[in-house]
């Protein structure tokens, strides 16, 4: 069985923004339906697609309730630097992640065997 992390640090400004993290969701979709261990985290400008693909009218929401469920959460340092934490915790969609200085544990991620893959 694989082992994948999903690391989600594409923002929300551009096309080519949400082609990343659509085919970010969609690599841990496949993963996730193939019986594999998948987490996805949303980092830096990533963090702003929670509340994005939360809304019930997003183009892509579907596919959002789709990987929900293996996703690990969102860095809070990072939520709180674009803006979108409060919404994130208003939610109760995710977690807020606080594991090395506000931001995830990355180093926790390989040290247990995952692979890490960026979007």
């Amino acid at each position: 069985m694989n082992q994948v992390a999903i690391l989600v640090l594409a923002g929300t400004e551009t096309k080519a923004d949400l082609g990343r993290v659509v085919n970010g969701l969609q690599v841990a979709r496949e993963f996730k339906e193939a019986g594999d261990d998948v987490t996805v985290i949303f980092d830096g400008a990533g963090t702003q697609w929670v509340p994005v693909l939360s809304d019930p009218d997003h183009k892509y929401h579907t596919l959002w309730e789709q990987t929900k469920d293996v996703v690990e959460g969102v860095c809070s340092y990072c939520a709180n630097a674009y803006g979108v934490k409060e919404e994130i915790e208003a939610s109760d969609q995710v977690e807020l992640i606080d594991e090395f200085d506000g931001h995830p544990s990355i180093r926790k991620l390989v040290d247990t065997g995952y692979q890490v893959i960026t979007f």
